[in-house]
């Protein structure tokens, strides 16, 4: 009989096989191969990383082109494990030519900033891990957000559905004062903060130990809402909508939520055209948060959000979360938002936004399977229920019976 074996319960297994303890962390670095691509190596370069990586016990994936040297750009796929990946690194520590030295030290840092727990420290020094899936429950003062249900008209509306979402289980109450819906308008910066900063204000004192997050692009209503109490900015432009988004953010040391997204929401599906949208997603954010960081932001302020449905089709929406490796590669924790999407709708035929729930659930699972470590919703009891299940299909001995 021969039994096949997967995730926890080979690690499981390895320790009740009685093998010498100092054994299992070499074993686990034999356990899994992770293939990494690597677009626009000089063809010689990928010559040289294959028959590095083959001399490690590991091998390297490239096109026909690259033997001859016929294209003088090639995309390559490695296949190593973690181990193999570090021999390698050693090794093109020592190759000065056709950029592999440059090469190595950029997987080095991969290896690095993917080895180790992401998390996000707040401006007064609180600490968000990521030891369990967070929640961002959605608070819209909008009279015209895409999901009628969650438009709160008053402030005694705001503090219930708040109260509510935070007995329910959200780790962040996310606050947003203007619509980013496909089609919306824009609102006036002095509008915007008319809606947002009494809500925050009165969320911030009637519940004091709460993490807000504020939804805006907008550098002075960053900048106010952070006075007001808000710890977290999240950013729809990444910091192209206001450089001085940046400045109020990095001036209060605020983690920010930095999102993909090209256009206005007025005129952002126009821009749905990828080779690659993972990729292509992936090297946009890598960037922003390199921006950020410049401003002085570390590691622990930045979120990244792939940006479901902005300038993406439904198709491209999905497949960005099954290939969500590759923004999640990056070493920042990976926020998802799809709660009630049009790609939802799409993807079950049709289906109204009353009627996502389900396929909201189904996809922000597919999400945390594929290294999402944060869900923005609009419900957020059942996300936490089949989050509890999902944690309990992991470790089964945690349920009584």
């Amino acid at each position: 009989m021969i039994l096949a074996m997967k995730g926890r319960q080979l690690e499981e297994s390895l320790s009740k096989l009685g093998v010498h303890g100092d054994s299992l962390p070499i074993f686990r670095e034999k356990l899994t191969i992770e293939p990494l691509k690597c677009p626009k190596m000089r063809s010689p370069a990928a010559n040289i990383i294959k028959q590095e990586l083959l001399a490690v016990g590991g091998d390297a994936a490239t096109p026909l082109d690259a033997v001859t040297c016929k294209a003088p750009y090639v995309d390559v796929i490695l296949l190593g494990t973690r181990r193999h990946y570090r021999r390698l690194t050693e090794k093109l520590r020592l190759m000065p030519y056709f950029g592999l030295a440059e090469w190595g030290k950029e997987l080095a840092a991969y290896l690095q900033a993917s080895s180790t727990e992401p998390f996000t420290r707040l401006a007064d020094g609180r600490t968000i891990t990521y030891d369990k899936v967070r929640l961002l429950g959605i608070l819209n003062v909008t009279p015209d957000s895409f999901y009628a249900p969650s438009r709160l008209s008053s402030i005694d509306e705001v503090l219930r559905q708040g109260e509510k979402m935070l007995k329910e289980g959200a780790d962040i109450l996310d606050i947003g004062a203007v619509s980013t819906r496909p089609g919306s308008a824009g609102l006036s910066p002095q509008e915007e903060a008319e809606r947002l900063l009494p809500a925050l204000k009165a969320l911030r004192k009637t519940f004091p130990a709460a993490v807000i997050s504020v939804d805006t692009y907008d550098g002075a209503v960053a900048a106010a809402a952070l006075e007001a109490g808000a710890d977290i900015i999240n950013d729809i432009t990444a910091g192209e909508g206001d450089p001085a988004l940046f400045k109020a953010a990095a001036k209060a040391q605020a983690p920010l939520i930095l999102m993909h997204r090209r256009g206005t929401p007025a005129d952002m599906q126009r821009y749905a055209r990828y080779e690659d949208v993972a990729e292509e997603v992936a090297a946009y954010l890598k960037e922003r948060a390199e921006a950020a960081a410049a401003q002085g932001l570390g590691r622990e302020k930045i979120i990244l959000d792939p940006g479901l449905g902005f300038a993406k089709t439904a198709s491209q929406s999905l497949r960005l979360v099954r290939d969500l490796a590759n923004i999640a590669g990056l070493g920042q924790p990976v926020l998802v938002g799809a709660s009630r999407k049009s790609c939802v709708g799409a993807a079950l035929g049709g289906a109204s936004v009353e009627e996502r729930l389900n396929g909201t659930l189904a996809l922000h699972l597919a999400a945390v399977a594929a290294g999402a470590r944060l869900l923005r919703v609009h419900d957020v009891k059942a996300h936490a229920e089949a989050l509890q299940l999902w944690q309990a299909v992991k470790e089964p001995e945690t349920v009584i019976g």
